[in-house]
């Protein structure tokens, strides 16, 4: 099961951190989802997560409903990277 590393920018970072939207939404798709903060930064975060499936991962994001998690996180999604664990 691959390791990912997600980093993005965010409107508001202690509203992303309480959101449910994340677990809704990958549900399924990853396990062992792990939320971070840079610090001196108020809008870089990351996620670490172990996904079973890259293709439903994919299709999430480019789904209507990875769109409205991302934008109820507010979420930037021009700014998202994916890291693979080596």
């Amino acid at each position: 099961m691959p390791k990912l590393i997600v980093t993005h920018d965010v409107d508001d970072v202690a509203h992303w951190l309480a959101s449910p939207k994340r677990a809704e939404v990958f549900e399924g798709i990853a396990t062992d989802l792990q939320t971070y903060v840079l610090p001196g930064d108020e809008r870089r975060v990351a996620l670490s997560m172990e996904v079973a499936d890259m293709d439903a991962m994919e299709a999430m994001l480019k789904s209507e409903a990875g769109a409205e998690a991302m934008k109820y996180d507010g979420v930037h999604p021009d700014t998202i990277v994916i890291y693979f664990a080596g």
